[in-house]
């Protein structure tokens, strides 16, 4: 009987793709936390179960923030074991184990065409073979260009065999939008390097805006008028919301730091160094410029850009470039007198707008619980102004966490054991999204009937 029970309740589990997709990610970050409490992954002492968790978790859930040192602190073993849990946790946990079982000879269970579906291609109805040439084929053949690229550059400074491991690791990093970096000061030292951060910069936005965006893209090639106008809305929405983001973003950053942190440089290469922070503040977690030293009105305006984050599909966390457009369009269309919100042609579903409501809500609603956590165990009972500043320290990391960017105002390594905790937490469900969190612990029985409607007074 016991064993009936288990097999139900088994079977029960595995019907939820969130459970199945929330179960993935936890056994690849307990395999990472076990290879690297090994003594052989540090360069020194054994790191211990917590900074071995923490760096597993944002390593796999492609963050980028460290409480070791990845350059000093975690020997060539520990940074291959950090690299290959980018790799995985970029792609997604469902697409490797799928790909194995193709290699096997295997066919993938309906869980899992469900879950890469709904993960990768946006509800279109395509083959799982498909999907999985589609992300091998854009993962290796980016990651392989920004290697020979970056390359390049690391090669004058390096020996061959040096200088090809920082470039396949700082192009898979870039891809996947982790943010880990074998320099200490992550690119500060490259700051005026155009091709490496061009190419930096390439690589973040292509694995930023999904697959999907990338797959439609693939197939408008040569670009002609006619084959973009036939993009989907989601692709057009994409492009259309990352461009005026990284634009607007962009200029007032530069605007923001010019007597700053951009105050020693060329104009030219202010410009650089703006719209690189820019592009990697959105998810990625890069730096050429040191955050510590930025305005309070500049990382404010990265705590907008990181709780925005990349799009769906993507190695990218944060509420999403579509959720956020959404909204807007939803807010001009109103002041519009339009019941709907539409644009390119098109009207959005409500079951999209709902769903933008419900994920801003609920993202809203574990920052501040994780704020209001971190306040509590890493600041306690203490007066404002002995306290001045670190509220906005701590809710810049826990925006970091969130979005899996990985910036920081140099608070990660000073965290105590409980605020190492609480950023795993808002890391892991930031990776794999509030509503999957809500989708796996909720009994996902429909009500059978509904009470009668009643207007309320709003605003």
């Amino acid at each position: 009987m016991l064993g009936i029970e288990i097999n139900r309740l088994m079977r029960s589990f595995l019907q939820n793709p969130a459970r199945v997709s929330i179960l993935g990610f936890a056994l690849l970050i307990g395999t990472g936390m076990s290879l690297l409490m090994l003594p052989q992954a540090s360069s020194g002492l054994p790191i211990g179960w917590v900074n071995a968790l923490f760096t597993a978790t944002s390593a796999t859930c492609v963050t980028g923030l460290t409480v070791v040192d990845t350059a000093r602190g975690v020997s060539p073993f520990g940074q291959i074991v950090i690299l290959a849990l980018i790799q995985a946790g970029g792609l997604g946990i469902m697409t490797i184990s799928t790909l194995f079982l193709l290699m096997a000879g295997r066919r993938p269970s309906l869980v899992g065409r469900v879950v890469i579906r709904d993960t990768l291609t946006h509800g279109e109805e395509r083959s799982v073979y498909s999907v999985l040439r589609d992300v091998a084929l854009f993962t290796f053949v980016l990651e392989g260009l920004g290697t020979v690229l970056m390359f390049s550059r690391f090669l004058p400074h390096h020996e061959a065999g040096p200088a090809l491991y920082l470039s396949v690791f700082h192009s898979v990093s870039a891809f996947c939008n982790a943010g880990f970096s074998l320099f200490s000061n992550s690119l500060e030292s490259y700051r005026n390097d155009w091709l490496l951060n061009l190419t930096t910069c390439f690589l973040i936005v292509m694995g930023g805006i999904g697959f999907l965006v990338l797959s439609e893209l693939r197939r408008t090639i040569p670009f002609r008028p006619r084959k973009l106008s036939r993009l989907s809305l989601h692709s057009k929405l994409v492009l259309t919301t990352t461009v005026i983001i990284v634009l607007f973003s962009g200029v007032l950053f530069i605007l923001l730091e010019w007597h700053n942190t951009l105050s020693r440089l060329s104009v030219a290469d202010r410009c650089l160094a703006g719209f690189f922070q820019v592009i990697s503040a959105r998810t990625a977690g890069f730096n050429t410029l040191p955050i510590m030293n930025m305005t309070n009105e500049t990382l404010f305006l990265l705590i907008m850009l990181m709780f925005i984050g990349a799009s769906p599909g993507s190695c990218g966390g944060g509420i999403k470039t579509t959720t956020f457009a959404s909204l807007v369009i939803l807010g001009i269309s109103r002041l519009r007198g339009h019941t709907r919100p539409r644009l390119f042609r098109r009207t959005i579903s409500r079951e999209s707008t709902e769903k933008a409501v419900s994920v801003v809500m609920v993202s809203i609603v574990v920052v501040l619980a994780a704020t209001m956590a971190l306040l509590v165990t890493d600041v306690g009972q203490v007066s404002h102004p002995l306290s001045r500043g670190k509220f906005l320290e701590i809710l810049f990391e826990v925006i970091s966490a969130f979005g899996t960017v990985g910036l920081s105002t140099g608070i990660t390594g000073t965290l105590s054991v409980w605020g190492k905790l609480i950023i795993t937490l808002v890391m892991f469900i930031g990776r794999l999204g509030p509503l999957v969190i809500a989708l796996a612990v909720s009994p996902g029985n429909k009500p059978a009937f509904y009470y009668a409607e009643e207007n309320i007074m709003i605003g």
